[in-house]
């Protein structure tokens, strides 16, 4: 017998299937209950597809729990943004200095499903087609619904809510106790499309160059900035690309409402993406059949009700996905958490976790919606890139002193509310060292380091790669 308490887990998802297996390898007794079927015999239907990118702090909450070389073996790794101009040109944008700091493209329904058997074999008790309805938090007790709508009460003195943006068990703990909720929709939506691999695309692709099975570069994340708008592309495993369009929900062209039907869309991305629509063989019915999805920023005051219930991953902290933050952050949870449950009491646990790591949400989603910007306009920017070529200067003459806000996120462990102001104050220097022209060249680098190193203290000891 276990004398741990037993904990009850909401969401079944990848953020609550590797909690639930972390403290199980704890020796916590953890039931999980999903109100989605199984996906390993339903197949997976999981809603937001948008590929996932699994960086630094994600790699390292799966090192905890054993699991980041399965993980890998089913990923392809990315370099840099491949940046697609609109006049048909492409060329790479390094994320990090080598290829030791790069980031992996993963399927979620893949890894999803390679968590949840992760978790079955630590002893997790998963209950699939089971949905959250109600919770009595008194009592410690909720209520669940199959899915043919019979409902059940079941012993639940800890709940732990890892059920996603939509959390059932925050809308029950806000109708215990207001959670200080507030949600900032972003205005501009997704959608969809697909680039198959290349054999599906001969002969059209022996025309522009094809690498093995893949239609275009592999090992990159690949954008068309366009501005206030923007097309990416993430490498599949098996030779494919899964393409997503940002555009503004509303307002005047272009946005979702002026782009009606796949024949509007497709007279759009001829004019602003012809090098991309030929790639898309099924674009008219993907556009179509696929809706728009909505993108949105939570905060919460509050995401815990003393020691009977807590919120982590989307259900405390969603943010929008310019960073490729969201999966990362959810899992540097989960072993924030692991760690602070196996040496406390439910209500210290979750007052500790809030304390440290609310801060550390509210950085990465800020820095997410400013990255949106960076990445749908900056990129093509003659300024970014001359800020961006002196910053790699500044990290090979002074690596103790300086690292681009995007290494610092991605590559490391530093807390994003470090990232976040180290970052600004990184710019504000180089927005100075750059006041008298774009070209990098033409700052003295003796002279930067300088003021650099009378600007900033030295790096924190950093964990990466």
């Amino acid at each position: 017998m276990s004398s741990k308490p037993s904990l009850t887990l909401i969401g079944g998802g990848l953020v609550g299937a590797l909690l639930a297996q972390q403290l199980a390898r704890r020796g916590f007794v953890v039931d999980v209950f999903e109100k989605r079927p199984d996906p390993r015999t339903a197949g997976f239907a999981g809603g937001r597809s948008i590929n996932l990118a699994l960086a630094e702090r994600g790699l390292q909450a799966l090192r905890s729990a054993d699991l980041d070389e399965d993980v890998l073996r089913h990923a392809v790794m990315m370099r840099g943004r491949m940046v697609h101009t609109a006049d048909g040109r492409s060329g790479l944008q390094r994320y990090g200095i080598d290829d030791s700091e790069v980031i992996w493209s993963v399927s979620r329904g893949g890894l999803n499903m390679l968590l949840l058997d992760a978790a079955e074999a630590a002893g997790v008790r998963f209950h699939f087609g089971q949905g959250l309805v109600g919770a009595d938090f008194d009592a410690g007790r909720m209520r669940v619904a199959g899915l043919d709508g019979t409902e059940r009460e079941v012993d639940a003195p800890v709940l732990i809510g890892a059920d996603g943006a939509g959390s059932a068990l925050r809308a029950a703990m806000s109708a215990c106790r207001p959670l200080g909720e507030r949600t900032e929709w972003l205005g501009h939506g997704y959608k969809e499309l697909e680039i198959p691999p290349a054999s599906q695309l001969l002969p059209a692709l022996a025309e522009q160059g094809g690498h093995d099975q893949f239609a275009i570069e592999p090992n990159a994340l690949h954008i068309w900035p366009r501005g206030g708008y923007m097309c990416i592309a993430l490498p599949n495993t098996e030779g494919s690309f899964t393409v997503t369009l940002f555009l503004p929900g509303k307002g005047p062209h272009p946005s979702f409402v002026t782009l009606p039907d796949a024949a509007a869309a497709a007279a759009f991305f001829r004019e602003h993406f012809a090098d991309l629509l030929p790639l898309l063989p099924d674009f008219a019915e993907d556009f179509d059949a696929h809706p728009v999805g909505s993108l949105a920023t939570l905060y919460l005051e509050r995401w815990h009700l003393d020691g009977r219930a807590l919120l982590v991953g989307d259900a405390a902290h969603a943010i929008v996905p310019f960073h490729g933050q969201g999966m990362n952050c959810g899992f540097e949870d989960t072993a924030a958490l692991a760690g602070l449950l196996d040496g406390h009491d439910p209500a210290e646990a979750f007052a500790e976790f809030q304390r440290i790591r609310q801060p550390n949400a509210d950085a990465i989603a800020a820095m997410a919606l400013e990255n949106y910007v960076e990445m749908r306009d900056s990129v093509a920017d003659p300024r970014y890139l001359a800020k961006r070529e002196l910053g790699a200067r500044l990290a090979a003459r002074a690596p103790g002193h300086y690292m681009a806000r995007y290494r610092m996120v991605t590559f490391t462990d530093l807390p994003y509310a470090y990232a976040l102001e180290r970052g600004r104050a990184q710019d504000m220097l180089l927005e100075q060292l750059l006041r008298e022209s774009n070209d990098p060249a033409s700052v003295d680098l003796d002279a930067a380091v300088s003021a650099l190193k009378a600007t900033l203290p030295p790096l924190p000891p950093l964990r990466h790669g």
